[in-house]
C-alpha cells in the first residue's frame, strides 16, 4: 500500500511539472480552436485526479485470482511494446503514418497472438482507414512519408 501511495505522488509530481512546462506553450498557427496545448493539458489534468485518488483512498488494491501475473513473460511483453512505440515515434514522419503503423502493428498483432494472415490484412486496413479517417475526415494532416508519391 505505501509503495502504492508513493509510485502515486511521484507521478502526481512528473504530471505537475509536464503541466508547468505545457502551460506556457503558444504553436505559431492553430488548426484548433482552443489551441495545441489543450489536449496534454487536459491528458495530465486527468491524469492528476487519478493519481490523487490513489494516493488518498482508504483500501489498497486488491488483486483477484482473475488478475494477470505481473511476471518475467509479461514484463518483457511490456518492454517490447514501449520499444516498438517509440520506434513508432522515429519513424512516424520518415516513412509517414501509413508504412510506420503497418511496420509497428504487425509485430504489436504477433507479440500478442495474433496469426500472420489476419494481422496483416487488419493492420494494413486500419493504417489506411486511420489516415483516411483522420486526413480526409478530420482535417488532421498526418505524414506520408515514403508514400508521398500518391498524393494529388
Amino acid at each position: 500500500m505505501l509503495l502504492q501511495r508513493i509510485f502515486a505522488s511521484v507521478l502526481l509530481l512528473v504530471c505537475i511539472g509536464l503541466a508547468l512546462m505545457a502551460w506556457p506553450y503558444q504553436a505559431a498557427f492553430s488548426y484548433e480552436p482552443v489551441g495545441p496545448r489543450a489536449f496534454p493539458l487536459l491528458m495530465l489534468g486527468l491524469m492528476g485526479m487519478g493519481l490523487l485518488y490513489m494516493i488518498f483512498r482508504p483500501a489498497p488494491i486488491v488483486h483477484s485470482e482473475d488478475d494477470p501475473q505481473l511476471d518475467r513473460e509479461t514484463l518483457i511483453k511490456i518492454g517490447i511494446c514501449v520499444v516498438l512505440l517509440l520506434v513508432f515515434a522515429g519513424t512516424f514522419e520518415p516513412l509517414g503514418f501509413i508504412v510506420s503503423s503497418i511496420l509497428i502493428g504487425i509485430p504489436m498483432a504477433r507479440l500478442y497472438g495474433g496469426r500472420w494472415l489476419p494481422s496483416v490484412v487488419i493492420i494494413s486496413l486500419m493504417s489506411i482507414g486511420l489516415y483516411l479517417l483522420f486526413d480526409r475526415v478530420m482535417d488532421v494532416p498526418l505524414p506520408l512519408g515514403l508514400l508521398d508519391v500518391l498524393e494529388n
